[in-house]
This record gives C-alpha cells, sequence and structure tokens, in this order.
C-alpha cells in the first residue's frame, strides 16, 4: 500500500475510556449470542412451521436474515479488537467492512418501509390480502431492497475508497463506516458528504413516507373494526413493526442526515451501536413476545426437537 492508502487502520472506538473494554465486550458477545439464537429461531419457524406462511412473516424471515449478516459484518472484529490491546483492522478489511455495513443498513431500510405497505393490505384490504400479497410480488419487492441497498453501497462506499487518507491510520469508531473514513480523508469532500446526505434521505425519507402513509390508513381501518379482539390483534401486529422502525430510523436519521462532523463523535459511537447491535437483537424479541402464532411456532419446534432428543 502507499502512503494514501494505509495497510491498516487503528480503531478507536472508547480507547480514551479503557476500562469500557471488558463490560462492553461482554455487552456485544451476549448481545450477539442472542441475536444469532433469536434470528436464527425466527427463520427456522417460518420455514418449518406451515401455519406461518403468509407474506409478513416472508418478510419478517428477510429481515431476520439480514439482521444475521447485519451484525456478524461488523461485532467479530469489535470483540476481538475489545478482547485485547490489538485494535488494528487490515485496509481490504475495512473496506469490505463499509461496503457490507452499508449495503446491509440501507437494504433494511427499504425493506421496513415494504413491511408497512405489507401491513397496510394485510388490514386494510384483508380479503384481498393473499391475491395481492403474492409469491411472486413478495420475492420482487424483497428483491428490490436488496439491490437497493447494493447499489447506492457501491456508488457510496466507491466515491469513499478513492479518496486519499495522506497515511492517516486512525479511525474514530469501533468499525469502518463511511461517516468515519470520509473525515479521514486529506482533500475536500464535499462531493462525498453531498451525495452521502442527498442518497441517504432519499433512502431514509422515502421509506419512512411510505411508512407514515401505511399506518395513517392502517389506523382509521383499525379502529372501524367492530370487535375489540379484532383491533387488539391488529394493533400487536403493527405496533411490534412501528417498534422496530423507531429503533432503527432514530439512530440512523441523526447519523446520516447531519452534515458531518456536526454531532459529538461519542454520541455518533453510541447510536451506531445502537441500531447495528441492540435493535438485530431486539428484533425477533420484539416480535415473538408480542405475536402469538411465532409463540405457538416456537413451541412446536422446540417439542419436535425434544421428540427427536428422546428417539
Amino acid at each position: 500500500m502507499n502512503a494514501s492508502f494505509p495497510e491498516a487502520f487503528i480503531l478507536v472506538g472508547f480507547t480514551k475510556y479503557p476500562w469500557l473494554d471488558l463490560p462492553l465486550f461482554f455487552i456485544f458477545l451476549t448481545s450477539y449470542t442472542l441475536t444469532l439464537l433469536g434470528n436464527i429461531a425466527i427463520i427456522l419457524v417460518s420455514q418449518f412451521d406451515s401455519h406461518l406462511k403468509s407474506p409478513m412473516y416472508f418478510f419478517l424471515t428477510n429481515l431476520s436474515f439480514l439482521d444475521l449478516c447485519f451484525t456478524t459484518t461488523t461485532v467479530p472484529q469489535m470483540l476481538f479488537n475489545l478482547g485485547g490491546a490489538n485494535k488494528n483492522i487490515t485496509y481490504i478489511g475495512c473496506m469490505a467492512q463499509a461496503y457490507v455495513f452499508h449495503w446491509l443498513g440501507c437494504t433494511e431500510c427499504v425493506l421496513l418501509g415494504i413491511m408497512a405497505l405489507d401491513r397496510y393490505v394485510a388490514v386494510c384490504k384483508p380479503l384481498r390480502y393473499s391475491v395481492i400479497m403474492d409469491h411472486k410480488l413478495c420475492l420482487h419487492l424483497s428483491s428490490t431492497a436488496w439491490l437497493s441497498g447494493l447499489a447506492n453501497s457501491l456508488l457510496q462506499s466507491t466515491l469513499t475508497v478513492q479518496l486519499p487518507l495522506c497515511g492517516n491510520q486512525v479511525l474514530d469508531h469501533f468499525f469502518c463506516e463511511l461517516p468515519g473514513l470520509i473525515k479521514m480523508a486529506c482533500v475536500d469532500t464535499t462531493v462525498n458528504e453531498m451525495t452521502l446526505a442527498v442518497v441517504a434521505t432519499l433512502l431514509i425519507m422515502g421509506p419512512l413516507s411510505m411508512i407514515l402513509v401505511s399506518y395513517s390508513y392502517i389506523a382509521k381501518a383499525v379502529f372501524q373494526i367492530p370487535s375489540a379482539a379484532g383491533r387488539l390483534k391488529a394493533f400487536n401486529t403493527c405496533s411490534s413493526h412501528l417498534l422496530v422502525v423507531s429503533l432503527f430510523y432514530g439512530p440512523g436519521i441523526y447519523i446520516y442526515m447531519q452534515p458531518l462532523g456536526d454531532g459529538p463523535q461519542d454520541l455518533v459511537k453510541v447510536l451506531t451501536l445502537f441500531y447495528c447491535v441492540i435493535t438485530p437483537m431486539a428484533n425477533p424479541f420484539i416480535y415473538t413476545l408480542r405475536n402469538k402464532d411465532v409463540i405457538g411456532a416456537l413451541k412446536r419446534l422446540l417439542r419436535k426437537v425434544a421428540s427427536l432428543k428422546s428417539i
């Protein structure tokens, strides 16, 4: 590597608070373990339980798989750095992490918007739900989410990778993310910052607008349901999705929709860790604890596992 592109980066994290390394290591390890167990369980029950074959669970499976990949992109490296004195990541590893992390983050933005559209059809057009949201449309919608995230990552990450760093190796973060890499550049980054802000605004506000419009119609439809049990079921299903949206979009809006460097960096780190570590862990529990169908499917899966062990 030449001076503009170092062989490795030093990830600062919270190194000015060294006493945090061990507690954070165990917090991230616990969160990552729960993320793996929770999301794998959601994928298994959605795939193998005949009661969970609706489009809602197709998209929930996509979200669970996405969260598994999302956390695996960053958490193992963070655990390695927190568990010892070595805070480095190779240049190639850093660039790969930035590409994949941005791809999956953008994909989740779009997917959450699509899931709101699915909830709108389920609540507002229940008799035509299975006809409108057929398997072909679900595949097209999920493919749109994954491909739009990939296209945006290829654009943004490639623009960022080309920035000369002039020997700068210290990255003030836990992992390689585009805003941090842009701030390391030793040239004018106005184009990169504007591109990131404009595309982030479109990718965040576009799906968020879809979510808000969908739920305005859903709220109107829910209040017209005659039975209290029916209203409660619709509310529980939709409130789970709204909670996931809030946990993911809140930090993302603060980090990506303001000029780089305007927010306190320690707060940016905490918010980034929240949506890339805590939210993927919380998602399966939010959906299962408020969904009797998923709880029932998990119980049936556990019974099958127990019966296989007893044979």
